[in-house]
Order: structure tokens, then C-alpha cells, then sequence
């Protein structure tokens, strides 16, 4: 599962896809979910941008996502405080 519950908030395994066409959330992959964002992967602009993303998904404020692992690799680590698995769940990973 790409999803787990640690201190009160929700970790996710995400495989990320900078320079897309698009910013959006493909499909899980394995144990992770695939997300493509537009940004390229210069100066954190990727992670800023997926953060982003997935703050504006899930319903939370931007300040509330984090990268917590992978920063210069595609597999990466993403924290989000102020909503529970179930609602991450039912917001990011696609059926």
C-alpha cells in the first residue's frame, strides 16, 4: 500500500514524473503512486510543485505537505498533516 498513518499524520510513496505535460495523479505503481508534475526537476521546483498539488487534492494547506524523503530522487516520501487516511485515500489514489 502507498499509504501509512505515522504521528498523527499521512505518509505517501510517490513516484514522481517532473517536466509532464500535465500536473496529475496516473495510477498506483507497485507500492507507490505515480504523479506527474510540469516543473523541472531544478531547484526543488518538482517537489514545490507536487506538494502543491497534493495539498490543492486533498484539501489542506500548502504548508501541510512536505517531502520527508527522496528529495533528489523520483521515488519519494510525502507528509500530510490535517487529514486522515481514509481522506487521503479517498482523494488521491485513483481506483
Amino acid at each position: 500500500m502507498c499509504l501509512r498513518e505515522k504521528d498523527g499524520a499521512v505518509i505517501v510513496q510517490v513516484v514522481l514524473q517532473p517536466r509532464a505535460s500535465r500536473d496529475e495523479v496516473l495510477e498506483q505503481q507497485g507500492d507507490a503512486l505515480k504523479i506527474r508534475v510540469t516543473a523541472p526537476p531544478v531547484d526543488n521546483q518538482a517537489n514545490r510543485k507536487l506538494c502543491a498539488l497534493v495539498a490543492k487534492l486533498v484539501g489542506v494547506g500548502r504548508k501541510q505537505v512536505e517531502v520527508i524523503g527522496g528529495h533528489r530522487g523520483r521515488v519519494k516520501q510525502v507528509r500530510i498533516a490535517g487529514a486522515t487516511l481514509e481522506e487521503v485515500g479517498n482523494k488521491l489514489v485513483p481506483e
